[in-house]
């Protein structure tokens, strides 16, 4: 299992803050709804907690997803983004 915080995509946010992949491959203000069409698009198993608050905003309940993956997460977390774009344009 894998968790995917809304923030590890996020373009605005800097390494330190908590995004995870580069600003070329991030995107801008991710939602969890956003991350799940694509998770769904891939075809992955997933389950949404919407009541979980990031830990470095521990104030902020943003809420997280759980992915069946079984490869790298920084292979999940740019694959997501790049889909996310996909469904964006």
């Amino acid at each position: 299992m894998i968790t995917i915080w809304p923030q590890y995509l996020d373009k605005n946010l800097s390494l330190s803050q908590g995004r995870k992949i580069s600003k070329e491959l991030a995107v801008k203000e991710p939602s969890l709804s956003d991350i799940e069409r694509a998770l769904k698009r891939m075809g992955l198993q997933y389950s949404v907690d919407k009541q979980r608050a990031y830990p470095g905003k521990w104030y902020e309940k943003s809420g997280r997803i759980l992915v069946e993956w079984d490869k790298t997460k920084l292979e999940l977390l740019k694959e997501v983004s790049l889909k996310i774009k996909e469904i964006r344009n």
